[in-house]
């Protein structure tokens, strides 16, 4: 009887330490750009959101921002995936009518102005896929100066819909009506 007993607590020991070996997790690192959103209207009271923005947050650390977002190139707007963008009702994204659905939104940086591209591509990593025929809409946004410096790449929506790129002082509006 103890023999069996001790059998069968061995059997079971065995098969608990396989099992949780064999559905054991393995969970990465943090990502060095966090994830982020920001959203349209920005009260998070307000359940209705008209747009929303994901993206990811790359840090400056000590770096300069023409260096990571060079002028006259396809830049992800961030870091990691390119950035996602949802209008969830028919908008004027700059002076361009957009239909609602989600997009992957480019930009390419420049001294007064950046050019934003909404593309129909999703889900893609960064910018290296990105294809030109794939562009639904580019208007350009203006380039200003903030007074604060941001450390983290960081994207915000005003009270009117006007949506914020900053990084360092560098400050990037499009409207979004």
């Amino acid at each position: 009887m103890k023999k069996s007993t001790l059998l069968s607590a061995l059997t079971f020991i065995c098969v608990l330490f396989f099992s949780t070996s064999m559905f054991a997790q393995s969970f990465s690192d943090l990502d060095k750009s966090s994830m982020d959103a920001a959203s349209f209207p920005s009260d998070y009271k307000i359940s209705d959101k008209q747009v929303k923005v994901i993206y990811s947050r790359p840090l400056l650390k000590g770096r300069d921002v023409k260096t990571l977002a060079p002028n006259g190139k396809v830049w992800r707007t961030g870091a990691n995936e390119a950035v996602e963008i949802t209008f969830y009702q028919d908008k004027m994204f700059g002076d361009k009518q957009v239909k609602a659905g989600t997009y992957s939104l480019f930009t390419i940086p420049g001294e007064k102005e950046w050019t934003f591209i909404l593309s129909s591509d999703i889900n893609v990593w960064g910018a290296y896929s990105y294809n030109e025929a794939n562009d639904v809409v580019r208007v350009t946004g203006q380039v200003s100066e903030g007074k604060k410096s941001l450390e983290a790449f960081s994207m915000a929506f005003d009270d009117e819909g006007n949506m914020y790129l900053g990084w360092d002082t560098l400050r990037v509006t499009v409207p979004v009506k």
